[in-house]
């Protein structure tokens, strides 16, 4: 594997789900029909980076028939490499999702138990060949989430990246409804994905779960201090990156980025966000930003990528964001004007 950041592709491991969302603001099944998206959080960050122009690929297991063919063909419309996707039968995960309005929050509801990805179990996947050539391996905490051989499967990879001299980026991505079905300590689980990562996203509430002591407050000092408890219990960590979001309501919030690596610290303006079209994804995009602005520049200008990335996927409507690295250099040049 190469030691260089900068070549290779990002391989992506985790569940693709069929996101069904009840129409316009009302409840679900107000209307008689839903609108349907493909997700999941890591198949959206490799939908989100093939867009940038950053190579990447979907590790994931989904069913044969139609459904799993139409997943598969969305990878294919943005590129994205599909050749490491098991088919087998079974049923796609589902989860339903009604945006919020005003001071209504949004709301998920999971339908995803027994799914092909949620029956995989370690030694099913030949890491040696799906990491063969890449630079990076993006997870997240969504798979550990789902049960004991999930988090067994998702420990073996990340420790197959180690081996194969493979980065790992991982995503905390908490999801309390799906842990609390099995586990009622989920830092068990995650500590030992986090000691193989030398990338973090997470902010001081997974500090707080992975250290077991209380991190408050998103002040930039804050930030600080927790990322310098999480390198120290973590030596391998070379980067933690995280957001802050500031809800207004639904349609109104204003978020920040900041970037911590193991001397210093990059954060970035607070970005305001009105009319918001869908807010889910967004820290997929994030993520994406900053794994393709790491490969492709230097941090301060990484975390201003993954910035912009999560604020223009905000008019997106489906999980994936469809912005382009055209997009995100207009935005950063304060371009908000026509393009003619």
């Amino acid at each position: 594997m190469s030691e260089d950041i900068r070549s290779g592709h990002v391989v992506c491991f985790g569940e693709v789900l069929l996101r069904l969302t009840a129409v316009g603001n009302g409840g679900l099944l107000q209307h008689p029909s839903l609108d349907a998206h493909f997700g999941g959080a890591e198949a959206n960050v490799a939908i989100a980076l093939a867009r940038m122009g950053t190579p990447s690929a979907m590790v994931s297991a989904l069913p044969e028939g139609q459904l799993g063919d139409a997943a598969i063909e969305q990878f294919r419309r943005h590129a994205v490499n599909v050749s490491a996707i098991r088919r087998t039968p079974g049923r796609l995960g589902l989860y339903y999702f009604i945006a919020g309005i005003g001071h209504r929050a949004s709301t998920v509801l999971y339908d995803r138990q027994f799914s092909t990805f949620a029956a995989l179990k370690p030694g099913m996947i030949d890491w040696n060949a799906v990491l063969d050539g890449a630079a990076w391996l993006h997870m997240s905490g969504i798979t550990p989430a789902l049960g004991p051989d999930s988090a067994a499967l998702a420990l073996e990879a990340a420790r197959a990246a180690r081996a194969a001299g493979v980065r790992l980026s991982f995503d905390g991505n908490y999801r309390a409804r799906l842990w609390e079905t099995w586990s009622h300590h989920p830092e068990e689980s995650l500590r030992p994905i986090v000691d193989e990562a030398d990338l973090l996203f997470g902010n001081h509430r997974d500090a707080t779960l992975l250290l077991g002591r209380s991190f408050e407050g998103d002040t930039p000092d804050a930030r600080r201090a927790a990322a310098d408890a999480l390198f120290e219990r973590f030596p391998r960590l070379q980067w933690i990156a995280s957001t802050a979001r500031d809800v207004i309501d639904a349609e109104t919030n204003s978020i920040t980025g900041r970037l911590d690596g193991r001397e210093r610290g990059w954060e970035t303006d607070s970005v305001a966000i009105g009319r918001i079209i869908d807010r889910i994804g967004t820290g997929d995009a994030f993520a994406a930003g900053l794994l393709h602005g790491l490969m492709t520049g230097a941090p301060q200008d990484a975390i201003q990528t993954a910035v912009a990335l999560a604020v223009l996927k905000h008019y997106v409507p489906g999980d994936a964001s469809n912005v382009t690295s055209h997009d995100v250099a207009a935005f950063l040049s304060g371009q908000r004007d026509v393009r003619r």
